[in-house]
């Protein structure tokens, strides 16, 4: 190849590199990049192993920086000779990589447990698990750091040298790394239990009101203070911001579009809520006036939109919600049949929707400072969540008197301190419940209780 070959091939390469990072880069989908990186099962070992293979090469220096005679006779150090070294560091490093897979086993059957217990919605909890992904860097890290470490011992009648610090290092990484094998037995008896697994989903769910409602995009104004309605032309003269990937929507940057519209003076329609799915070219954002529009623009538009291959709680409530629903339905399954796990999951549920009694339900309309209509976003309706939600479960528990009590508990909760329009959808919930509950199949003692209950209106004593 010439060199005006190769110059002009050069050029083209960093020109399309440049035109791909121009049209991938954002801070939502940066943000979304690492944070799916940092949960992510390997992203934590990786850096302990190589933040091992690095520390060893550092003691090892400090080793060879040190006179010979110091290293003879060091305080408060292992010392070894050449064998003795290579012995201790082949030990540790055999031991760690054996439980290391020991490990991975346990892991693996773990995830294959929650799977079918828990539904496969789950797996992601014990993947993002900080203290599995901790476990296993160290163990990894230690037989890497041993290994890099054995192969700087030498003991030729020529040339004799026992780095005695990373030794001894070595060593009490191999003490720390049974003290972790200990833990890490505790924790995945732990984990697996429904009562963890709950705690774990309904905190995830609590996050997710936190972030949702109310969603700060601009000035979220009450619906009754809306008086700015979107132009009349919006529909012919807007901007289709096509989905560049088929998934699910994981994520909007509200802020990013807020700037964007501000800026350059756009009014924006979120056409895609989060947990939406979309398909390659579906519209996902309407921007008006198209003339303002550039292509640039609708880079930076689409760079705000997170598509993936799966839903996630981060922005989407409803799925933070539906996968404490789909435990209670399998626990409620012929197949399980372990209603106790359902009222569990009735109370997790209850802690969730209940978290979102305090928050002011926004606008579907968003201003900016200077009180000009900029994001159109889709806001969801408290009594429709609560009345999917609950229905989910009702249908497979109706005939049980335990089940049917605890979800009109939870729903008198609700009803006390939800607003108006959403109280009387839950009001309405619970008097369906109770009319609908007991059928031809159920005993007599739990029709009895059901009885009652009708005659209390849902409230018990």
């Amino acid at each position: 190849m010439s060199e005006t070959d190769y110059a002009v091939s050069t050029n083209k390469f960093f020109q399309s590199r440049e035109l791909i990072m121009t049209a991938s880069f954002s801070i939502t989908r940066l943000t979304a990049f690492w944070g799916r990186l940092n949960s992510s099962f390997w992203f934590v070992p990786a850096v302990m192993a190589l933040s091992a293979i690095a520390l060893s090469f550092v003691l090892i220096s400090v080793d060879t920086l040190r006179d010979v005679a110091q290293t003879d006779n060091p305080a408060a150090l292992y010392t070894f000779g050449p064998e003795g070294a290579r012995a201790m560091l082949s030990v540790i490093a055999s031991s760690m990589i054996t439980v290391a897979s020991l490990i991975f086993s346990i892991t693996m059957l773990s995830l294959q447990l929650a799977s079918s217990q828990f539904g496969p919605r789950t797996l992601g909890n014990f993947m993002r698990d900080r203290s599995n992904q901790i476990v296993l860097g160290t163990f990894i890290a230690t037989f890497l750091y041993c290994l890099f470490v054995l192969r700087s011992v030498r003991g030729t009648e020529g040339s004799s040298f026992v780095p005695h610090l990373a030794v001894a290092f070595g060593v009490l990484m191999g003490a720390a790394s049974v003290a972790v094998l200990l833990y890490f037995i505790h924790h995945i008896a732990t984990s697996i239990r429904v009562e963890t697994l709950l705690e774990k989903l309904a905190v995830e769910g609590c996050a997710a009101v936190d972030h949702v409602f109310p969603e700060r995009l601009g000035d979220g104004r009450p619906i009754e203070a809306v008086k700015q309605p979107l132009p009349g032309d919006f529909e012919t003269d807007s901007r289709q911001i096509a989905a560049d990937s088929d998934g699910y929507v994981q994520s909007i940057g509200g802020d990013v579009l807020m700037r964007i519209a501000a800026k350059n003076d756009l009014v924006l329609r979120i056409a895609a809520r989060p947990g939406a799915f979309v398909t390659k070219g579906a519209c996902v954002i309407a921007a008006y006036p198209k003339a303002k529009v550039s292509d640039k623009i609708d880079e930076e538009l689409r760079g705000a939109v997170v598509i993936g291959r799966d839903r996630t709680p981060y922005q989407d409530l409803e799925f933070a919600i539906r996968r404490i629903v789909e435990l209670a339905q399998r626990s409620l399954s012929p197949g399980i049949n372990d209603p106790t796990t359902a009222l569990y999951c009735i109370d997790r549920l209850g802690q969730v929707l209940g978290r979102l009694a305090d928050r002011d339900i926004p606008s579907p309309m968003r201003f900016d400072q200077s009180g000009q209509l900029r994001v159109l976003t889709e806001v969801i309706d408290l009594g429709a969540v609560t009345r999917r939600a609950v229905a989910a479960i009702a249908r497979y528990g109706m005939t049980d008197a335990d089940v049917v009590t605890q979800l009109v508990e939870t729903l008198a909760k609700l009803e006390e301190s939800f607003p108006l329009p959403a109280r009387v959808v839950v009001a309405e919930l619970r008097e369906q419940v109770l009319r609908e509950s007991g059928g031809s199949t159920i005993h007599g003692f739990d029709r009895k209780i059901l009885l009652d209950l009708q005659k209390s209106g849902g409230k018990t004593p």
